[in-house]
């Protein structure tokens, strides 16, 4: 019981450390835009906070309840990353926090996984 619980604990801080990232490059970017389009990157921002704080909701609440459509959910992060990285998307151009985005993400939803696809009992 007691390893279930570490796995889990670490799983959702690595989740919750994505989710704060996106969070916090969503506020920088719509407080302080790049020069260029203001408004695109108002628009850029405030998603990204919508998206940093709507997977930080799935993951301290659900996600740590173990409610299993929350595991699935949170697939979105690593796949949202890898497709960052493969379009060679900003900010930044040496993609380190892209990399580091997908194993946190990757270490988040595999380490947890036997305990969210295990089959609890019950009749057809």
């Amino acid at each position: 019981m007691r390893r279930v619980n570490l796995t889990v604990r670490i799983a959702w801080l690595c989740l919750a450390a994505v989710s704060l990232g996106i969070l916090a490059f969503g506020a920088v970017v719509a407080v302080f835009p790049p020069d260029g389009d203001a408004g695109l990157y108002l628009a850029d921002g405030l998603a990204s906070l919508g998206l940093g704080l709507f997977g930080m909701l799935i993951v301290l609440v659900p996600f740590r309840r173990r409610e299993r459509w929350a595991w699935y959910a949170l697939w979105f992060y690593p796949v949202f990353w890898v497709l960052h990285l493969a379009g060679n998307l900003p900010p930044g151009n040496d993609h380190i926090h892209q990399v580091v985005f997908i194993v946190l993400s990757l270490v988040g939803l595999l380490l947890p996984a036997r305990e969210f696809l295990q089959v609890t009992g019950g009749s057809p």
